[in-house]
């Protein structure tokens, strides 16, 4: 199954790009199995039986039938679920107005923290860094976020950032960091202890133990969206070693 998709994987694609599943890549629909369908990530859609790539980059797949385009992209679209970095912009009633990179911004209830009611109000002040998660988020609607899970715990979600820095990374970037396995992590946790955190619209918050520290972490990491695995370690080893 997939055998002509799975050989472009490691390639680049470009916006238009299509795959036909032959006769031999199908389930016949008289056979009790049930025909297997890739499942398409970023840059990849159906479009009747083709799949067809809408942005470009370098195809990726996950075992056993997950595709998507790895790309630089740096323009968010919000997504439902999705965990983001937002900037707290104005207070409306009982909505606070939320700047998360994207064409508008999103409202964020009063109530959508956990612990918060109509006399336990949340202490949020414009400026404020918010990590919270989409609630809604499509293009008929205007999007909403909360800084609570199904259960009504906050799960690391809330106003943070306090002494960090927060700074814009590619969203393929992101993607990486946020790997099970992430090789960029592990090498930045051997250089220098720090807290980050990750919104999946390219935002990223670190805090170490000094400022300059600091810095170092934010400017590593911006480096990292064009580098190479064994350019990023040389960099990683220079700067361990005070050479850089």
């Amino acid at each position: 199954m997939f055998s002509s998709l799975k050989e472009k994987v490691g390639q680049v694609l470009l916006p238009g790009d299509e795959f036909c599943f032959e006769a031999e890549d199908t389930i016949s629909l008289t056979s009790s199995a049930k025909p297997e369908r890739a499942v398409c990530g970023p840059g990849l859609r159906w479009s009747g039986a083709r799949l067809v790539a809408s942005k470009s980059g370098v195809l990726r797949h996950k075992p056993p039938h997950t595709f998507w385009i790895d790309s630089q992209q740096r323009r968010y679209v919000a997504a439902k679920g999705e965990m983001v970095i937002g900037i707290v912009t104005s207070k409306s009633g009982d909505v606070f107005k939320v700047d998360f990179g994207g064409s508008e911004q999103a409202s964020l209830s009063y109530l959508a923290f956990e612990g918060a009611t109509k006399r336990n109000r949340p202490n949020v002040q414009v400026g404020d860094l918010v990590f919270a998660q989409f609630i809604i988020a499509n293009k008929d609607m205007e999007p909403e976020l909360v800084c609570i899970d199904g259960s009504g715990r906050a799960n690391g979600m809330g106003v943070f950032g306090a002494g960090g820095l927060v700074f814009k990374v590619s969203l393929g970037l992101v993607r990486r960091l946020l790997s099970p396995h992430s090789d960029i992590r592990s090498d930045l946790e051997q250089l220098f202890p720090c807290e980050l955190v990750v919104g999946m619209n390219g935002r990223v918050w670190v805090r170490t133990a000094s400022i300059q520290q600091t810095l170092i972490v934010a400017n590593l990491l911006q480096s990292c969206d064009t580098m190479t695995a064994q350019q990023r370690q040389q960099l990683f080893r220079k700067v361990q070693q005070g050479t850089l």
